[in-house]
């Protein structure tokens, strides 16, 4: 009898840190827009269905962030511009500056499946382009009625499927439509502290339950390959050019930090370190492997691409179809296993499937999975494991994908010759598959099977040539008595929001231009915020963007990054990854 097929799905949670550490306000609401809708439902769907069992990788910095809102929450005190404008007393004017941040901020979502269900909603949106026609003094005829009902739709369309099922007051605010209240909005208010408040815990119970495995990254999701050596890039791609700069300084060091604060991070949240980490982008490298492995990793997953790289390299197991489908091992990092994703089923679902009814994607889905199966060698067993983004696929699927989750768990669940599991389970089984053993490592990421994305372009190593700057000023006044306890602790936590992979792959000029001077500005800032910390006085190549290079003024005018936001594509949201090529 043909043993089960086992099945690892991995849902990575990520999200920048949107915060500036110098006042506590947040830049960017996505963290808390995204705990609302994404990371409630992906809870729902596994609690809905116990016999699912899965992998749910959460980013230190992004629980930080979520503790962070519940904390505003329990307080009343928020430091959100948005959630301020929607707690906002009825009886307060609202500014010239605040009404521009509302028509910027409040129809940046998937118009198709956010924006039209809504009659209502729809019709604000109609008003507004209608009045973009006449010019900016048009917009002034607008109310503050306009924009209180703007505020509550915009946080009524980011509610997750789930909720809306169970929580009678969004079914009552989705009725009402218009002229919404401030008792309604403080009740908004008040359910959102709730679902935020309960993401962590509910997670923690799926765990406790051994349903799923929970995950971590290091701790602010750093491009740990290039941390340890921007050289690396041209394993895959020999000619890309490199930063100024010969290396990070001190990038071991910076690394091995990360990797801890992420494990006791997680030990702190979840009872226990984890078992195994999601590099950050699934990028690997054979210095960063054995690092990790030092480091008490058991294992860890990456691209498909980086398998097939590394194997090409005089292996004939190189035109094995089934070499993602068993766990490998590199002989220099015992102790730890790799998994490599299934590309095409991992793409499936994240830009295919949500054009189709979602019982025929999962038919599909489940067929797929049938058919790597029947091709197993007898006496063989096969590991699949799907890996992507948990939170940015679902808003281009209806209801937020919540019929697509219920046809294929519900499959899944019925599939004898499919068993769902975890990548820890895989390795406390009595039947553990024996890791193959891979001759060598070509770095790369989920992304291309390469770093392009994150180095190599003009406007990527200048951002890499300023951290490395920024690192050496770090070095020099950590290496002295300046700074107090509290002081260097600081410095050290904002040093490693620099170090994010985040601000690196927005530069590049096959991203929005809104959305890059955005990040632009974010990265730019969180440097200078470093050398305040340091008590130096940033640098005044800090004043000019990365990408245009002209000095800032206030970046976009409002017509300009209106015109951006409203054609729904979301493009200050971080956008899925690229589909493998």
């Amino acid at each position: 009898m043909k043993q089960p097929l086992e099945l690892v799905f991995l849902w990575h949670m990520h999200q920048p840190d949107y915060r500036d550490h110098r006042d506590g306000e947040f830049a960017l609401p996505w963290v808390y827009l995204h705990a609302l809708k994404d990371y409630t439902d992906m809870a729902a769907h596994l609690e809905r269905h116990p016999q699912m069992h899965a992998v749910v990788n959460f980013v230190p910095v992004l629980l930080e962030q979520i503790e962070d809102y519940v904390g505003q929450f329990a307080s009343g005190k928020f430091r959100d511009p948005l959630l301020r404008l929607l707690a906002a007393p009825a009886q307060t004017p609202l500014r010239p500056d605040e009404r521009e941040f509302l028509l910027q901020t409040c129809f940046r979502s998937n118009h198709t499946t956010m924006l039209a269900p809504f009659p209502r909603y729809q019709r604000l949106f109609d008003l507004y382009r209608g009045l973009t026609h006449e010019g900016e003094t048009t917009l002034a005829y607008l109310s503050d009625t306009f924009f209180t009902d703007l505020v509550t739709w915009y946080h009524l369309a980011w509610t997750g499927e789930s909720a809306r099922r169970r929580q009678p007051l969004l079914a009552e605010l989705m009725s009402k439509g218009e002229a919404y209240t401030y008792a309604d909005r403080q009740a908004l208010l008040t359910l959102i502290g709730e679902e935020l408040r309960g993401i962590i815990p509910r997670y923690r119970a799926l765990a406790g339950s051994g349903q799923i495995e929970i995950s971590s990254t290091p701790q602010t999701h750093p491009l740990a390959p290039l941390l340890l050596d921007f050289k690396v890039a041209r394993e895959t791609q020999p000619d890309a050019p490199l930063p100024f700069a010969p290396a990070y300084p001190g990038g071991r060091t910076r690394v091995a930090a990360q990797i801890e604060a992420a494990r006791a991070s997680h030990a702190g949240r979840f009872g226990v370190p984890p078992v195994g980490m999601w590099p950050a982008e699934g990028a690997i490298s054979t210095a960063f492997v054995k690092q990790l492995a030092e480091q008490g990793c058991c294992w860890i997953a990456s691209g498909e691409g980086v398998l097939r790289a590394s194997l090409a390299h005089g292996s004939t197991a190189a035109a094995d179809s089934r070499a993602a489908y068993r766990p490998w091992r590199l002989e220099s990092a015992p102790g730890l296993t790799l998994f490599f994703r299934d590309e095409r089923l991992s793409d499936l679902i994240g830009f295919e499937y949500a054009k189709w009814h979602g019982q025929d994607a999962a038919r599909h889905f489940v067929a797929e999975l049938a058919a790597i199966h029947a091709a197993t060698p007898a006496g063989e067993k096969s590991v699949v494991s799907v890996i992507l983004d948990g939170e940015n696929a679902w808003e281009h699927y209806p209801y937020n994908g919540h019929y697509f989750f219920e046809d294929l768990y519900t499959q899944l669940e019925a599939q004898p010759g499919i068993r769902t599991t975890t990548f820890a389970r895989l390795l406390d089984a009595e039947d553990a598959l024996q890791p193959a053993i891979l001759p060598g490592l070509t770095a790369g990421s989920w992304v291309y099977g390469t770093l392009s994305t994150w180095i190599g372009d003009p406007d990527k190593n200048r951002a890499w040539d300023l951290l490395c700057s920024a690192k050496h000023s770090y070095d020099q006044v950590m290496a002295g008595e300046r700074l107090g306890a509290a002081e260097r602790v600081a410095a050290t936590a904002q040093l490693a929001i620099c170090e994010s992979s985040d601000w690196f792959w927005w530069f590049g000029d096959y991203n929005p231009a809104t959305a890059v001077a955005g990040f632009d500005r974010l990265y730019r800032r969180n440097l200078s915020n470093l050398y305040q910390l340091l008590h130096l006085p940033p640098p005044a190549q800090l004043e000019i963007p990365i990408s245009g290079g002209e000095p800032d003024a206030q970046t976009t005018d409002g017509h300009a990054a209106r015109a951006a936001v409203s054609t729904g594509s979301g493009v200050m949201r971080r956008a899925q990854e690229h589909p493998a090529s």
